[in-house]
């Protein structure tokens, strides 16, 4: 089984900034492209960033020069900090990663962490 394991959220005042982390743990080859994703209440799941194994990312728009995403493949965590955070980043932020085991990849959530960004 795979876990992922996400922390680091919390309430924070605008301007402000956190920091996520999320720990892959189980029995898996290796861990392939990674991302954090967001849902606010009455929204769909979203895309905030993705990191491949190889350290290329991609932002939404909406985080890009506040955000950065990135991992550290050999204790498997990845991270995402967040500067400048506006109550709009309110959501509970998931951590998602492709994992490759018993010959294939899989893809898998964490629980989610929520963000509260006060105004």
């Amino acid at each position: 089984q795979v876990q992922l394991v996400e922390s680091g959220g919390g309430l924070v005042q605008a301007g402000g900034s956190l920091r996520l982390s999320c720990v892959a743990s189980g029995t898996f080859l290796s861990l392939d492209t990674m991302g954090w994703y967001r849902q606010a209440p009455g929204n769909q799941r979203e895309l905030v960033a993705r990191i491949t194994v190889g350290g290329s990312t991609n932002y939404a728009d909406s985080v890009k020069g506040r955000f950065t995403i990135s991992r550290d493949n050999t204790r498997k965590t990845m991270y995402l900090q967040m500067n400048s955070l506006k109550p709009e980043d309110t959501a509970v932020y998931y951590c998602n990663a492709d994992v490759f085991r018993l010959g294939r990849s899989s893809n898998y959530w964490g629980q989610g962490t929520q963000v509260t960004v006060s105004s």
